[in-house]
Formats: C-alpha cells, structure tokens, sequence
C-alpha cells in the first residue's frame, strides 16, 4: 500500500508545482516582454533489484516559451519593444547585467533610465543617465536622442546607446527574478542587428485563456491524486480491520 501512497504523493507534488508555475504566468500576463514558464514531468520507472513495479513522477528540466508576442502601440517616446529577436540590456537586484524584453521605460528622479521593474536600463557604457529635455527620441538601432531644453527642433544631441543582444535561445536562462542571463555567465555582446519599435510594447506571451484551461486540469490532477492517497489509507484500515477479526 506504501507504493500506491507514495506514487500518489510524487504525482500530487508534481502537480502543485505546475499551478505554482501556473499562476505565476497568469500573475504576469499583463507584464511587457514577460516570457511564459513551462512546468513538465513524465513517469520515471524505479529501478532496483527485480524488476521495476512502480513510476513516479518527476519533473523534466523546466524551460520558458522564448516565442515572440504581439507588439501594442502606446505612442510613449520612452516605450520601446523589441522587433524580432534579441534582449535588452538591464542590472539586476545585484548589479550584475541581465537580459529583459520589457521595455516601458521610465526616468528616476537622479535621470537613471529603469524599465516598468525599476531595473536600470544598460547602455554603451552601463546605466543610462538622461538630462533634463524638452523631447527623447530612441531611434530603431536603439540610439538615444534629446532635445535639450529651450534649444529648437532640429537640435536633437545623442545621449546613449540601448545595449541590445542577441545570443541564443539555448544559451538563455531564467531567473527567480523574471531576468534572463546566459548560463555561462559571461555578458553577451551588442548585436547591431538587433531593432526596436519606439512607441510600442511588446505584451506578455502568456495566454490568458490556455492559462486558466491549464490550471483546472491541475487542479483536477491534484485532486485526483489526494482521492488515491484516501483510496490507500481506507484500503490499508480494512486491511488491518480483517487482520485483528481474523
């Protein structure tokens, strides 16, 4: 009876890490740029002497859906997505560089240019810092233009440079921090390739209603789980019921 409970409980854990993973895309399918989460597990058979008599559950390598979304049009000179592949350059909590497709930028009050997550946005030479302007343009290569205050129209001086990148999508990974980094740590280098949209947001690519659909078929699975463990436990009180009769 140990068997039947414990392949329940590995399919009951596996099953409550898919609606944590599940929630968390649902709790960022408004986030620009935000890239979905996958959750996968397969039954692993148990090896040992004898033959195998049982398989549990267990989670694959996890990954993240790396496809593009659709690009919204905000009109903000400051809002800027990314058009086609590649990543913006950001630090994260730790000052380290890290790599985001979300773009709603915004200035603090020191100039420091920081996305919609407060992370400082990277360019040619770190941080990008902004004077006070009457006007900011990011142009496509992702070079950043002002119009310094009182000065005419035509008067537009380059600040920075957007650092963007482009490495591939198996050299990517994810952190808890909703940050992408290469997995051997190294930073990428600027890639002129890489364009942006000025004036556009790239939405979430997480799928609202697949989303949902999703978290009631874990939840079901869940359930279903704990209604086996019960199965067990009532089965094995039975047991030990005709056991003493006897």
């Amino acid at each position: 009876m140990d068997r039947m409970v414990y392949v329940a409980m590995t399919g009951a854990r596996e099953a409550m890490h898919g609606l944590a993973v599940n929630a968390n895309n649902l709790a960022n399918v408004t986030t620009p740029g935000f890239r979905a989460d996958l959750a996968q597990a397969r039954s692993m058979p148990v090896f040992g002497p004898g033959h195998p008599t049982r398989a549990y559950a267990m989670t694959e390598r996890p990954g993240h859906d790396l496809n593009p979304s659709t690009i919204h049009t905000t009109g903000r000179p400051l809002d800027v997505a990314i058009g086609g592949a590649g990543w913006l350059g950001v630090l994260d909590a730790q000052g380290n560089e890290a790599y985001t497709r979300r773009g709603d930028f915004q200035t603090t009050v020191n100039g420091i240019l920081v996305n919609g997550a407060g992370q400082p946005v990277l360019g040619n030479g770190g941080p990008i810092a902004l004077p006070p302007a009457q006007a900011v343009e990011i142009a496509g290569d992702g070079t950043i233009s002002i119009l310094p205050m009182g000065q005419n129209a035509n008067a537009l001086v380059t600040v920075d440079r957007l650092k963007l990148v482009n490495p591939p999508g198996a050299e990517m990974e994810k952190g808890e921090d909703g940050l992408f980094r290469r997995r051997d740590g190294v930073p990428a280098e600027a890639d002129a390739a890489v364009q942006v949209v000025s004036g556009g947001l790239e939405t979430s690519n997480v799928s609202a209603v697949a989303a949902m659909t999703e978290m009631m078929t874990l939840a079901r699975n869940f359930e279903f789980q704990i209604k086996v463990m019960e199965t067990a436990k009532e089965t094995s009180e039975r047991a030990a019921t005709i056991l003493r009769l006897s």
